[in-house]
């Protein structure tokens, strides 16, 4: 699904950009995007229960994620959530840290200068971050290159993810695709099953280091006292790896694209990096306030995930039209994050407007690239850490430059990627 027809900071169509709440209609379904914030609020925040995920959302995924977190409902989806939550607390994201300061220093390292393809470069990097912090491993390890590598040919059988989300798959769909499909989710799963029953044997011996695998593996539901199984946890780590590594590779990747864009605000962040210590110390997060800014901004922009498919399970009436049971609720962070009506300048990138009443102001009623209200994604935290800090290492470390004549296009797959990958010219500081 390509996600521009003009300039690549562009608005959408009018017509369809500006609405408030649209609705498309197929012989198969019925779909209605709201991009009001009180609808907004009201299906994610006020009443979730009511709005569960589409089912259409998980049939490209279903393979490979099995029953994890990002696809279940009602009270299997509250139960996994008090398991999985305890995780991501602020204090456990303290103690992941060192890990992606590990990872930052290794992306560094890693950078190539001249003519790079970042996008590639930030997908190495948020896939390392998310091995070190959970499973203490690098991805350098043999088990953790595997999984990566798999992990890539399976984005390549997903071409239309997005769309599912609106018409279910269709049956034509030629079996050879399907069959990639299922080859590459079963040797993942084989995997990510390996490396999950190590840990248990590790946790049974008492040897186990203390990271989020551990951590979510040795929690108990505070309701039940019943852990994850183990097919349950090679669910969860299946969806952390996807949607750990996907977000923050595509909203890092778009981040430098725009300082390359905007080489004052890539000053801006380099000077403040400069600062950075040698060692990882978690309280330099508080002095990352541009990088923060420009992050956010990137975010808003280029949210990871452009948009969020609900389903009613009532007759619904938003803003006096008549929305039928079953109907799709589409939530677009695309369009919401750039609404005229709202922010001010929506389509330039400006991150200092965070800074002003009406950036505060539609940070708390307009931004939402994380989702919101209950189903807010549990690594929101996490992710917002592991951004800020691995940007202001990049920076300190290179100055990115645009390639004029190749900017790129984004599309929406799975997340916001680019139709070609992001090049950029790369020279050490």
């Amino acid at each position: 699904m390509r996600l521009f027809r003009k300039d690549i900071l562009s608005a959408q169509p009018e017509r369809l950009y500006r609405a408030w709440m649209a609705e498309f209609r197929t012989p198969f379904f019925r779909s209605y995007m709201i991009n009001q914030p009180e609808l907004v609020a009201e299906v994610l925040k006020a009443r979730p229960l009511d709005f569960p995920k589409s089912g259409r959302v998980g049939e490209g995924l279903r393979p490979l994620l099995g029953n994890a977190v990002f696809l279940t409902n009602g009270a299997e989806w509250q139960r996994q959530r008090r398991i999985i939550d305890p995780a991501f607390e602020g204090g456990r994201l303290r103690d992941t840290f060192p890990a992606m300061w590990a990872a930052g220093a290794a992306a560094v390292a890693r950078m190539p200068e001249g003519v790079a393809e970042v996008e590639e470069e930030m997908s190495h990097a948020a896939a390392d971050v998310i091995f070190r912090t959970l499973f203490s491993l690098p991805i350098e390890a043999e088990i953790a290159s595997r999984v990566f590598h798999a992990f890539r040919a399976y984005q390549r059988t997903q071409p239309i993810l997005n769309a599912a989300a609106f018409v279910p798959l269709p049956k034509w769909l030629p079996r050879g695709h399907k069959a990639r499909t299922r080859e590459a989710a079963d040797e993942i799963r084989a995997l990510i099953t390996d490396m999950t029953q190590a840990r248990m044997a590790e946790i049974a011996a008492g040897t186990a280091p203390d990271d989020l695998a551990t951590k979510i593996m040795t929690t108990p539901d505070p309701q039940t006292g019943e852990r994850f199984t183990a097919e349950e946890m090679v669910d969860q780590v299946a969806i952390f790896f996807l949607a750990g590594h996907e977000t923050s590779a595509s909203a890092l990747g778009w981040a430098l694209y725009l300082l390359a864009r905007y080489p004052e605000w890539q000053e801006r962040v380099a000077q403040e990096a400069a600062g950075l210590p040698d060692a990882p110390d978690f309280a330099v997060l508080s002095r990352l306030a541009v990088t923060r800014d420009v992050f956010r901004e990137a975010l808003r922009l280029y949210p990871p995930v452009p948009m969020m498919v609900r389903q009613t399970t009532r007759p619904e009436v938003f803003r006096k039209r008549v929305v039928k049971r079953g109907s799709q609720v589409v939530i677009s962070p695309w369009h919401l994050h750039r609404q005229a009506r709202l922010w001010d300048d929506p389509d330039g990138f400006d991150p200092g407007r965070w800074q002003t009443e009406n950036g505060k102001t539609c940070a708390r009623e307009a931004f939402i690239p994380f989702s919101a209200g209950a189903r807010v994604c549990t690594g929101a935290g996490f992710a917002m850490v592991e951004g800020v800090l691995l940007l202001a290492m990049l920076c300190r470390a290179f100055r990115f430059e645009r390639i004029a004549g190749d900017d790129p296009v984004p599309v929406a797959h799975l997340t916001v990627r680019a139709k070609d990958g992001i090049r950029l010219r790369v020279s050490r500081r």
